[in-house]
């Protein structure tokens, strides 16, 4: 064989070596491209549900029932969870409150809470009857409701809370203290905590989370040895503020337990 069939013979060699290659190396881009293809997807997250806010709660009541005609009756009322309130007659009112009636005629009042869950109502009625005769309250007793109420906000300090919770911190537990041992000496008031919070968060998660601060320090007061059936909680959420400012100094002020008297 001379040197020119051997130079043939080589790059023939080397050609077909290099096709071969060529091949080899196709195939192997044609699998990963086709495993490529058929690998699995990852499944996306369950997206989580909105919380929705409790269904609302009302209670509606007259005292006295029965009234001679004239005489006045006081309507008193309590909502949980309600973002619109409003009683027939009276048109919107706070979630919470009282005022005095005195309707011509036997009536009806009517009162609905509403939020975005639904609607809750109450009603009570006042009858006149012209068989009954007006009484008026004891003297004294007036004073004596309006000298224990100043005492009540004298003496009852609010509860406050860190961030985004409802546990009641060492310092919280000194107010505790302080407060049941008032009410342990004021043995015949009742009154209502009412739970707040700061603007961050929700409308529907603030409900929940001033309600879980109002039952903390209703429970705290329990263990102190207030009876629970002098206790009565309601939540605001973020609605009625006592300080405006988007501030961490601020923001502390409304995240609290604040007290109410009742009677």
């Amino acid at each position: 064989m001379n040197c020119c069939e051997c130079s043939r013979d080589w790059r023939t060699k080397l050609k077909l070596h290099r096709t071969q290659w060529l091949k080899v190396v196709s195939a192997v881009v044609l699998l990963l491209a086709v495993a490529a293809c058929n690998k699995k997807k990852p499944t996306p997250p369950t997206p989580i549900p909105p919380t929705s806010a409790p269904a609302p709660k009302a209670t509606l009541t007259a005292t006295p029932n029965t009234i001679a005609p004239g005489q006045a009756a006081l309507l008193s009322w309590s909502t949980d969870f309600a973002s619109e309130i409003s009683i027939d007659g009276i048109g919107k009112v706070d979630p919470s409150g009282a005022t005095k009636v005195t309707p011509n005629e036997s009536t009806t009042y009517h009162l609905v809470a509403k939020n975005d869950t639904g609607t809750a109502e109450a009603t009570a009625r006042i009858t006149v009857s012209s068989g009954v005769t007006a009484t008026s309250p004891p003297a004294g007793s007036s004073t004596t409701d309006s000298s224990n109420a100043s005492l009540f906000s004298q003496n009852m300090k609010d509860v406050f809370f860190a961030y985004d919770s409802y546990e009641i911190s060492p310092q919280a537990e000194a107010v505790i203290s302080s407060n049941a041992k008032f009410l342990q000496q004021h043995s015949g008031v009742t009154f209502i905590i009412e739970g707040h919070c700061d603007e961050r968060g929700s409308i529907e998660y603030n409900l929940t989370l001033g309600e879980y601060r109002a039952n903390a320090a209703k429970q705290a007061l329990v263990q102190q040895g207030v009876s629970a059936t002098r206790i009565r909680t309601i939540s605001y959420g973020k609605e009625k503020p006592s300080c405006s400012e988007s501030t961490e100094a601020c923001w502390q002020q409304n995240r609290r337990a604040h007290f109410v008297y009742s009677k």
